[in-house]
């Protein structure tokens, strides 16, 4: 196997072994130059010149070693050595994961975000390509998507058109509002399937906002066209995206009118969250059916369906306005019946 050294594990390879080598190397230098302790010298001799008195030989005396000289500061040295070869092998390979995370965090946030640098080892540059590749394609495909819905949305609404001037032609009186009304309801259908698809591919920035202004506003300006529609508590401006915000509680406030007649929303404001809550007195929803309502099309049996207004989108529209919140859209039962959605934001 061939090692390259422009991959991430040659690179890492390399300051593993360039660090093993180093401390080597000094060790073995740092013996050389102390060398080993002296071996013992021989024991005293005693030895006669002539008829004297005996005379003591000592033995040799050796210079003794510093402190220093012994094992423990080449074995330091290694160990450091050592430690700092695994941080910077540990940057290395999380460097590049650290990169791609948060360029998907803001491809998350902005189709439109700047592609990502294609510097570093062989991995992180085939990575962050494939990842450029990836971004280009999804951009594509939105792009195609918008033009396919402004396509629809002309093309559909003026047959649509046509036929509501037609039908003034027809004598039935009853065959006409029938028919009025089925095209009332395809068009209903259209501008829904057009707003969905419309949120799905809005982004926005986080900017800062009054949430209490916002639902009281919500309010008044129902209010203004005859709606019972109440707010109440109040809560700290909050960091989130507003068309994101203002269309999830338009659309809960629009279910609750268009079941119950009337809604309450209700702030509540805690350490680590805001708590929305839009509470209506109606006909409410079985707890097996609450996870339902928020896909797509689906509508309830009994006074939850056509007849009554909607085509089944706008739970959707608001669960993914929340989750584009960083938040979650729940459905409870209203004490004294009904239903109450619960909107829990973070406070981040």
């Amino acid at each position: 196997m061939r090692l390259r050294l422009d991959t991430l594990f040659g690179r890492l390879f390399g300051v593993l072994l360039l660090a093993i080598v180093l401390a080597h190397l000094l060790a073995f230098a740092w013996f050389f130059y102390y060398g080993p302790p002296p071996p013992p010298g021989p024991p005293p001799e005693f030895s006669r010149q002539g008829e004297g008195p005996p005379r003591f030989n000592p033995p040799p005396q050796h210079t003794p070693r510093p402190w220093f000289g012994g094992p423990v500061v080449p074995l330091t040295f290694q160990f450091v050595c050592l430690i700092v070869a695994a941080w910077y092998g540990a940057k290395l390979l999380t460097r590049p994961i650290q990169r791609l995370s948060d360029a998907a965090e803001r491809l998350s946030e902005n189709l439109d975000s700047p592609p990502l640098e294609e510097t570093g080892p062989r991995e992180a540059r085939q990575a962050a390509h494939t990842f450029n590749l990836m971004q280009q394609r999804i951009r594509e495909q939105v792009q195609q998507r918008s033009r396919m819905l402004g396509a629809v949305s002309h093309d559909l609404r003026t047959p649509l058109s046509r036929l509501k001037l037609r039908l003034e032609q027809i004598d039935d009186i009853k065959l006409q509002g029938q028919m009025r009304q089925d095209l009332n309801d395809m068009i209903g259908m259209l501008d829904a399937t057009l707003t969905y698809l419309h949120e799905q591919r809005t982004s926005e920035a986080l900017q800062w906002m009054d949430v209490q202004a916002l639902v009281e506003s919500l309010s008044e300006n129902a209010q203004d066209q005859g709606a019972d529609v109440q707010a109440s508590g109040g809560c700290a401006p909050l960091q989130v995206q507003p068309m994101a915000l203002r269309s999830c509680i338009n659309n809960l406030m629009d279910n609750a009118l268009r079941y119950a007649g009337h809604a309450l929303i209700a702030l509540e404001d805690k350490r680590d969250q805001v708590v929305i809550r839009v509470i209506d007195h109606g006909p409410g929803i079985a707890a097996d059916k609450r996870e339902a309502v928020f896909e797509p099309f689906y509508r309830l049996e009994g006074s939850r369906n056509r007849n009554s207004g909607g085509v089944g989108l706008g739970m959707t529209i608001a669960r993914e306005a929340a989750e584009r919140l960083g938040g979650q859209l729940s459905l409870e039962e209203t004490p004294g019946g009904g239903l109450t959605a619960v909107i829990r934001l973070p406070r981040t």
